[in-house]
């Protein structure tokens, strides 16, 4: 089985599990592996498969938020980013791995791995309203709102069992992160 397959099937129960609920039992039967050859492959354990985990969505995050240092329309950058988001997530029908793996029972290099995730996804959007004409400080405001909507829309979605909320944060991601930078910029404009 290729090291992505196994990592996927994986992921899914530290998803929905959390790093403490996520049982080596459970790790095997998603991965349909004997406990046994789970741990030939992560000799480390259960630490070691979450950080094989993590890798992984770094390495995704990587495809996600490219877009947002591309091209010349950062809002057609955002919305693409977007898009990607919305494919990553199945449109909200995912729980944040970011979010699961830092419950209770984790590891600190887990925590501190997953939370530089978090900031370099926050970096990404910071810069992309940078790029749009926000100052910095502006810039790292609409990045960490931003984080902190989709994070947000995700849990709503998966408690209400709804993820309307998580698409429609989605949606407004490029106006919140460029639009309104630009009309602020032209009032300003016109009071010099």
């Amino acid at each position: 089985m290729a090291d992505d397959v196994l990592v996927g099937r994986i992921s899914t129960v530290f998803r929905t599990a959390g790093y403490d609920g996520a049982s080596l039992s459970m790790l095997a039967g998603a991965a349909r592996l004997h406990t046994a050859s789970l741990y030939h492959r992560f000799p480390g354990g259960k630490a070691q498969m979450a950080a094989a985990v993590l890798e992984d969505v770094g390495r995704q995050f990587g495809n996600v938020l490219a877009p947002l240092s591309e091209g010349e329309d950062v809002a057609d950058g955002v919305r693409e980013m977007s898009r990607r988001v919305a494919a990553f997530y199945a449109d909200g029908r995912l729980a944040c791995v970011l979010d699961t793996m830092t419950l209770d029972g984790a590891p600190v290099d887990v925590k501190q791995h997953a939370g530089s995730l978090a900031r370099g996804w926050i970096e990404a959007m910071s810069g992309a309203a940078a790029r749009a004409g926000a100052g910095e400080a502006e810039a790292v405001r609409r990045g960490r709102d931003a984080f902190v909507r989709i994070e947000g829309s995700l849990v709503l979605a998966r408690v209400l069992d709804d993820p309307s909320a998580f698409l429609q944060t989605l949606e407004i991601l490029p106006q919140l992160l460029t639009d309104q930078v630009v009309e602020r910029a032209g009032r300003e404009g016109a009071r010099s």
